[in-house]
């Protein structure tokens, strides 16, 4: 299904038959309505970073909803595309963090080559209606990739940001790891205690402690 080490990983439900009923569920939505990303980005964060290569998880909660932005990476969006307000906020955390301009584009496909597991917790979405496949099952595939994630023998720092990210704290047990969590970067919540949170820093001062290549940020 994805075509890396995640296969293995993840063969235990792509075997199941509950989640060959869930695909087909979602294939019928593709059918009958407008859905993002476009099937082929669905699993686009797993196909970037194999399991072998997670250094960091960056969660989030739903793809974009609006035509042309989601590309199947978390706050993530295809070049071309104006920047959605979160990400600027993420930008300009980054600028302050380590002093990386802002990139002029938002798409984040190099933090994914890069180790970075750019996850949204639901996979697919209706168009112009946020949330619209939450429920239906994505939750149950990407708490069991957090899982596994969770059983790595190497360091992984878990970038939550958001009471609906931190959700998957639970599932993150293994003391070798590093959690860090803040508000949201929206612009509802972000001057709440995302700003000045250095979770770029921090990520790679953990990395660099545990000797792993720390991720270079910029894009």
């Amino acid at each position: 299904m994805i075509g890396n080490d995640w296969d293995t990983k993840l063969e235990i439900i792509e075997k199941s038959n509950g989640f060959k009923k869930f695909l087909s569920i979602i294939n019928d939505k593709y059918q009958k309505g407008i859905v993002y990303p476009p099937k082929n980005y669905i699993f686009n964060a797993l196909k970037l970073t194999p399991y072998s290569n997670v250094k960091v998880v960056i969660m989030g909660q739903d793809p974009y909803h609006g035509e042309g932005e989601a590309h199947g990476l978390s706050f993530s969006v295809q070049k071309g595309i104006k920047i959605p307000p979160s990400l600027q906020n993420i930008y300009k955390e980054l600028e302050s963090d380590l002093g990386i301009k802002p990139a002029e584009y938002g798409d984040l496909t190099k933090w994914a080559e890069e180790g970075v597991l750019l996850l949204n917790a639901v996979l697919t979405v209706d168009k112009d209606h946020p949330a619209s496949h939450r429920g239906l099952g994505w939750e149950l595939l990407t708490d069991y990739i957090i899982k596994v994630i969770n059983e790595k023998e190497e360091p992984v720092v878990f970038i939550l940001w958001g009471n609906f990210a931190k959700e998957k704290i639970k599932f993150i047990t293994n003391p070798k790891h590093l959690i860090l969590t803040s508000p949201h970067p929206s612009p509802f919540s972000a001057n709440s205690g995302f700003f000045g949170s250095k979770p770029f820093s921090k990520t790679n001062e953990f990395l660099i402690k545990n000797n792993i290549k720390p991720i270079d940020w910029k894009l």
